[in-house]
C-alpha cells in the first residue's frame, strides 16, 4: 500500500514538473495586444508633442485653430494614457480605449487634410515637415489601435466575460463581426493614405511675401505707424537677425514667410529698405537693417498678433516706420 501510494506521487510529480515545463516554454498569452497598446499609446502620444511644439510655435496666436490645438494635445495625451493604462483583462473599457484612440486619430488627420486642402475656419494650412510626419503618425496609430480594438481578448479576459452573458460583447467580438470590421479598418486606412499623398503632393510650401514692383506701404495698429507688405499685412523683425543675416529657416520661415523683393520696394519711407541674399539665393528685404517677415497667424492686414512673441527662437516685434 505504501509502495503504491509512493508510486502514484512520483508520477504526479513527474505530470506536475512535464506540465510546468510544457506551460514554460508557451508564449505568454496576449503579447501581441501588449505590443499593439504600447506602440498605441506611444503614437497618440507622439502626435500630442508634434501639435505642442506647433501650438507653442506660432498657432496659438491663431483665432480658433489655437485653441483647437490645445485641445488636441490634451485629448491625445488622455487617450495615450488611457490606451497604455487600462489592462487588457477590462475588455470592454480597453476596447472602447482603443476605439477613441483610432477615431480620435482619423479625426485629426481629417482636420489637417481639410485645412491643407480648402481651409478650416478661415485658416488655410501650408505644408511643413511637422505636419507630414504627424500625418503619417496618426494613419499608423490608427491602424495599430484599430487592430487593437478588434483583438482577442486575453485568456483570463475571456474567462471572465463567459459568467455574466450580457458582458461577452464587446468583450468577444464574433469572428465573422470581426473580418468585416477589420476589412473596414484597413479599406479606411489605406483611402487615409491615399487622400494624405494627393492633398500633400497638390500642397505647396508658403511663397516668400513678395512685394517687388508695387512697394512696401505703412499702416497704422494701435496709435504706431507700422510697416506692411503691399497687401496690407505687418511686417516682423527678428531679434536674432544681424543686418547682413536671417537666422530664420525651415520650420521658422514656414511661419515666418521672409519678405522679398528689391530695394525700390522701399521708395516714400522715412527708413533706409536694403536687401539680403538668402541662402536659397532669393532677396530678402530688410528695412534699417532688420530683415523683414510676415506672420501665418496674421490672417487679414491690419492684424499685428506676431508683434512681441518669443517663438522660433528669439522675439519678434512689429517694424515701426519711424525706425
Amino acid at each position: 500500500m505504501t509502495e503504491r501510494q509512493g508510486m502514484t506521487g512520483l508520477g504526479t510529480v513527474r505530470g506536475a514538473g512535464r506540465a510546468a515545463r510544457e506551460h514554460a516554454g508557451r508564449p505568454a498569452p496576449g503579447w501581441p495586444a501588449v505590443i499593439l497598446r504600447v506602440a498605441g499609446s506611444g503614437l497618440l502620444i507622439a502626435t500630442a508633442a508634434i501639435h505642442l511644439d506647433l501650438y507653442l510655435t506660432g498657432y496659438r496666436t491663431i483665432p480658433t485653430i489655437g485653441w483647437l490645438f490645445l485641445l488636441q494635445v490634451i485629448a491625445a495625451f488622455g487617450l495615450g494614457l488611457a490606451v497604455l493604462a487600462i489592462p487588457s483583462r477590462l475588455a470592454i473599457p480597453s476596447r472602447l480605449a482603443a476605439v477613441a484612440g483610432a477615431g480620435f486619430a482619423l479625426a485629426t488627420l481629417g482636420g489637417y487634410l481639410l485645412s491643407v486642402w480648402t481651409g478650416l475656419f478661415g485658416f488655410k494650412e501650408v505644408r511643413t515637415t511637422a505636419g507630414i510626419v504627424a500625418g503619417v503618425v496618426e494613419v499608423v496609430a490608427f491602424v495599430v489601435l484599430a487592430a487593437l480594438a478588434l483583438a482577442p481578448p486575453a485568456a483570463n479576459a475571456a474567462a471572465d466575460s463567459t459568467a455574466a452573458a450580457p458582458a461577452r460583447f464587446p468583450a468577444e467580438i464574433p469572428p465573422t463581426a470581426a473580418r468585416a470590421a477589420g476589412m473596414t479598418a484597413a479599406g479606411l486606412a489605406v483611402a487615409a493614405l491615399v487622400l494624405f499623398g494627393l492633398v500633400i503632393a497638390g500642397a505647396s510650401s508658403p511663397a516668400p511675401a513678395t512685394t517687388a514692383g508695387t512697394g512696401l506701404k505703412t499702416t497704422t495698429i494701435g496709435g504706431t505707424t507700422v510697416l506692411t507688405n503691399a497687401k496690407g499685412f505687418t511686417l516682423y523683425s527678428f531679434a536674432p537677425d544681424t543686418p547682413a543675416t536671417s537666422k530664420c529657416y525651415g520650420s521658422c520661415a514656414v511661419y515666418w514667410p521672409p519678405v522679398t523683393g528689391t530695394a525700390a520696394a522701399g521708395q516714400g519711407l522715412p527708413g533706409k529698405v536694403t536687401t539680403i541674399t538668402r541662402t536659397g539665393g532669393s532677396h530678402q528685404l530688410t528695412y534699417n537693417g532688420h530683415p523683414l517677415y510676415t506672420y501665418i497667424g496674421d490672417t487679414a492686414p491690419g492684424q499685428a498678433r506676431g508683434n512681441n512673441l518669443n517663438l522660433n527662437g528669439g522675439l519678434w516685434h512689429e517694424v515701426p516706420a519711424s525706425r
